[in-house]
């Protein structure tokens, strides 16, 4: 006899309360497999494809596209086992997924066997997922690997420095240290899709890994650290390879998430709306952006300095090799390559204070993040490794990382991890700023238009191409002579683009 199965939202990331539904990947009346997405989510800032953990008929769902639901709340019923057939509508068996599907089913018996080996804790079984059938409906294109339970080898992909972790496994923590989790077997104790993306991403066995949420839950951050610890050369201690999960990592991976769990009620409380008066809910992206602007200005004591550069060099430079054979540069892309170079001589400056530990923590790294902004708000994709990049392949990631924020397909990895931000304000047609620190990152570098001015050249007064650059910073870290050495040596390089010949 069939069983119905009630399919809720699950937590899509650390602090998540609440999701919006974008677009149904299913009907009711529809044969699902196991962990095939059955509903595309919109969260703070990320497109998320939700899988299912039951294998079935879709019997009910529960939300119209645009509704937002509550993590927790039903998203469809799925009726499996034995005479789940005889849930269809009548209506149905003519359509896409019909009688022609329900031949390439298993039988009940081995339905009741496969599950989703708790792809999503507390949901499915327990039953090995190497023991899995899945089953991909006619029509559809394989979406099973979304909802994929583990990630590969261990071994850290592209989206870190360095090597992979070693096959001994990768590290967890305990007390306070990094230490090694003996692989399991069963489930793997993931609650997020979008941790298991994370992970897959990077090739990253969750097996392997320890968690430090309830019953050993593995969260986001316990991936981020894992990745970053992994990177560390010749085994150094975590502390060098990035701050504990406990602090600035968990602190950032929830940071570009956050936002909904506290604006969910926005507007429903407070004094009464005067006629002509509109009460807009803080939530979403722009809940997210509000939330993490202002712990910025909270536990950041900033500081402020800026420069004006002539910049003519720079873009007859950029002209040059743009009249050359082979891919065009971007500007962003030679100004990223200068902030890296500036990185390398000021490193004070790509670093993060971990308050709980009282210490300041530098990154052997470059993750960095620029400002992009999108149809739903200000987002800050990161580009991993900008320093081991050259200016064309940084003008490469920025088009991708840029085409993806547009069209709402960035993935919580690609906007977590940075370790210094660009902000490209000018394309707005503003001169200057006062930026504030992308927390919990250190410093941020603000570039304005580059528009023609009076300078004085060479001891002659002449038009050139001018833009203002601006440097907010936090204090703890460094003070103001290593912000302007910082600052004035971007400058340099702005205005005689040849200085980077001493870094090449």
């Amino acid at each position: 006899m069939a069983q119905v199965l009630e399919f809720k939202l699950p937590d899509l990331g650390e602090g998540l309360t609440e999701a919006e539904i974008v677009r149904w990947l299913v009907q009711v009346g529809d044969v699902v497999a196991v962990d095939q997405p059955v509903v595309e989510v919109e969260t703070a800032k990320a497109m998320v494809e939700v899988p299912c953990p039951y294998g079935g008929v879709v019997t009910a769902r529960f939300g119209e596209e645009g509704a937002e639901l509550p993590v927790g709340a039903p998203l469809l019923t799925v009726a499996v086992g034995e005479g789940a057939e005889g849930h269809r509508p009548a209506a149905d068996p003519g359509t896409d997924g019909g009688a022609a599907r329900a031949g390439e089913q298993p039988g009940a018996g081995e339905r009741r066997s496969e599950g989703s080996g708790n792809v999503l804790v507390g949901y499915g079984t327990s039953e090995a997922p190497a023991r899995r059938r899945r089953v991909r409906p006619q029509g559809r294109a394989s979406g099973a690997a979304a909802g994929s339970g583990t990630a590969g080898s261990g071994t850290a992909g592209s989206g870190t420095a360095g090597a992979g972790p070693s096959g001994a496994g990768v590290p967890g923590r305990a007390n306070g240290r990094v230490r090694v989790a003996e692989p399991v077997d069963g489930p793997v104790p993931v609650i997020s899709p979008l941790v298991r993306r994370l992970a897959r991403e990077n090739d990253l066995d969750l097996r392997e890994l320890t968690g430090s949420g309830p019953d050993g839950l593995i969260l986001r951050a316990d991936v981020e650290y894992a990745l970053r610890a992994a990177a560390a050369q010749g085994g150094r201690a975590a502390r060098e390879a990035g701050p504990h999960p406990d602090g600035t990592v968990r602190e950032q991976a929830l940071a570009a998430t956050a936002g909904a769990a506290a604006t969910g009620s926005a507007g429903s409380t407070g004094s009464a709306v005067p006629p002509g008066d509109v009460r807009i809910p803080l939530k979403g992206v722009r809940g997210a952006v509000a939330d993490k602007l202002a712990r910025s200005r909270r536990e950041i004591p900033d500081a402020t300095c800026w420069v004006d550069a002539d910049a003519t060099e720079l873009m007859r430079a950029r002209a040059a090799m743009n009249a050359a054979s082979g891919p065009k540069i971007s500007l962003v892309a030679l100004l990223a390559r200068i902030c890296t170079a500036a990185l390398a001589r000021f490193p004070e400056l790509n670093s993060t204070v971990d308050t709980q530990a009282r210490e300041i923590v530098r990154f052997d790294h470059v993750h960095l993040g620029f400002a992009a902004q999108t149809d739903r708000g200000l987002v800050v994709p990161v580009v991993r490794d900008a320093h081991a990049r050259d200016a064309e392949a940084l003008t490469s990631e920025f088009a991708r990382l840029t085409e993806a924020a547009r069209a709402g397909r960035l993935t919580p990895g690609e906007l977590t991890g940075g370790t210094f931000t660009l902000n490209n304000y000018g394309v707005f047609g503003v001169d200057g700023s006062t930026p504030i620190v992308n927390h919990p990152e250190a410093a941020m570098l603000g570039v304005g238009r580059i528009v023609p001015k009076p300078w004085v050249h060479e001891g002659e007064l002449a038009v050139r191409q001018v833009v203002q650059l601006s440097l907010t910073f936090d204090h703890r870290v460094c003070d103001g002579g290593t912000a302007g050495g910082f600052l004035r040596y971007v400058a340099d390089c702005v205005e005689q683009p040849a200085v980077l010949l001493r870094t090449l």
